[in-house]
């Protein structure tokens, strides 16, 4: 069982900037690759980036590609995710996740626990 906890999510007026924090327990971290996903009211889960156990490959969405960076600290059993130019768009509950071993995932269904969630919202 791995449990994952999000923290850094909040208000931010369109162009901000916000790092996500996901910490890990429960198993050895760097055995799981990670993914971030989110959720807006009205539409599906989206994937959003995906690092690598050692933290040597990242893998982003379309839509963040440019503006957000994944990154891991195995040391701290941490996964995080800096997010610049917000966006309106971007406003969503985000949610890190993992996967044992494998990564480059993009669908929600590969990973195998989640964390709760914290919420970014982006004014305009």
């Amino acid at each position: 069982q791995v449990q994952l906890v999000e923290s850094g999510g909040g208000l931010v007026q369109a162009g901000g900037s916000l790092r996500l924090s996901c910490a890990a327990s429960g198993r050895t971290f760097s055995d799981y690759a990670m993914g971030w996903f989110r959720l807006a009211p009205g539409k599906e889960r989206e994937f959003v980036a995906t690092i690598s156990r050692s933290g040597a490959a990242t893998y982003y969405a379309d839509s963040v590609k440019g503006r957000s960076t994944i990154s891991r600290d195995n040391a701290k059993n941490t996964v995080y995710l800096q997010m610049n130019s917000l966006k309106p768009d971007d406003t969503a509950v985000y949610y890190c996740a993992s996967r044992r071993i494998s990564y480059g995932s993009t669908s929600f269904r590969d990973y195998d626990y989640w964390g709760q969630g914290t919420q970014v919202t982006v004014s305009s």
